[in-house]
C-alpha cells in the first residue's frame, strides 16, 4: 500500500521529506521494552523553544550531546528546521508520513510504535493542524506520542486521542509564577530534572519521589506526579546557570 501522505504530498505538488529519526541511543532503550521509537531532532531556537531564555537550556540543550556532536548530524537537522519555517505544510505531512510508516514497521516487527515529536524542540503539535483539520495526534489515534516541555500551559482539551503524554522540563532558573503553572498543569503527567552527576541523584527532590529516568526514555509508561531525574550530557554537564541541578548547590 503506497503511503497516503505521500501521496498527499504529491497531489499538492509539495516535497517529501525524511522527518522522523530512528536511530539513537534512546530509540535502542525504548527496543528493549517493545518500542520503536522515532524522533525528530531540530536545531534549537528561541522560536522553536520559546521558554527556554527562561530556563536557561539554550546552550546546555541535548542537541549538543551524543550524535548532535557531529557536523553532518547537525546539517541535517539545520535542513529540516528550515524545511518547517519554509514550508510548514510539507514538513508535517512528511512527518506524517514518516509516522505512518513507522507505526508500519513497528507491526512488521512486532513493536509498539511511539513517536517524540519534540527531540530537541518545544513545538505545540497539538495546535497545527495537518490534514483535514486534524493534527497528528488525531491522524495516529493509535500511536503513543509523547514529549518533555517547558511550557507551562500547554491544553491539550479535545486536541488528542488521549495519546500524548508531557513531561514537564524544570528549571530553577525559571521565574517561579512559570513553574508552578508548569509544575501544577494537569496535563504534565510528571516532572522532569537534570542533574549533573548520575551518582548525585537524590531520592527525593522538592519533595517529589525521584526515579531515574535514563534507563529508558519511555516516559509514558511510568508514574505520574514524580520526578524524572535524567543526568547531563554535552555542554550540560559544565552548565552552572541553574538548569543543570549540582549537589550542595541547588538541593542537599
Amino acid at each position: 500500500m503506497r503511503n497516503p501522505y505521500k501521496t498527499q504530498l504529491q497531489a499538492l505538488g509539495l516535497p517529501y521529506r525524511p522527518i522522523l529519526g530512528e536511530s539513537s541511543t534512546k530509540t535502542i532503550k525504548g527496543e528493549k521494552l517493545g518500542f520503536l521509537t522515532g524522533i525528530v531532532y531540530l536545531v534549537p531556537d528561541a522560536k522553536l523553544c520559546p521558554m527556554a531564555s527562561l530556563a536557561g537550556c539554550l546552550a546546555p540543550c541535548l542537541n549538543s550531546a551524543g550524535r548532535g556532536a557531529f557536523n553532518s548530524v547537525q546539517l541535517a537537522r539545520k535542513n529540516k528546521t528550515q524545511f518547517f519555517y519554509t514550508n510548514q505544510k510539507a514538513f508535517l505531512l512528511s512527518l506524517a508520513a514518516d509516522i505512518w510508516t513507522l507505526q508500519n514497521k513497528a507491526q512488521k516487527l512486532g513493536f509498539t510504535p511511539l513517536v517524540r515529536p519534540n527531540g530537541t524542540s518545544d513545538i505545540p503539535y497539538e495546535n497545527l493542524p495537518v490534514l483535514n483539520g486534524l493534527n497528528i495526534f488525531q491522524l495516529f489515534p493509535d500511536v503513543q506520542f509523547y514529549d518533555y516541555t517547558k511550557h507551562p500551559s500547554r491544553n491539550l482539551q479535545g486536541k488528542t486521542s488521549g495519546n500524548y503524554d508531557l513531561t514537564y522540563s524544570f528549571s530553577s532558573i525559571t521565574p517561579k509564577p512559570i513553574s508552578i503553572k508548569g509544575l501544577t498543569n494537569p496535563h504534565n503527567s510528571r516532572v522532569a530534572v537534570v542533574f549533573q552527576k548520575r551518582e548525585d541523584i537524590p531520592k527525593s527532590f522538592r519533595t517529589w519521589n525521584v526515579i531515574d529516568g535514563d534507563d529508558t526514555d519511555v516516559r509514558h509508561i511510568e508514574p505520574k506526579s514524580v520526578v524524572v531525574a535524567l543526568y547531563a550530557k554535552g555542554k550540560a554537564k559544565n552548565d552552572t546557570s541553574g538548569f543543570t541541578q549540582i549537589k550542595g548547590i541547588h538541593y542537599a
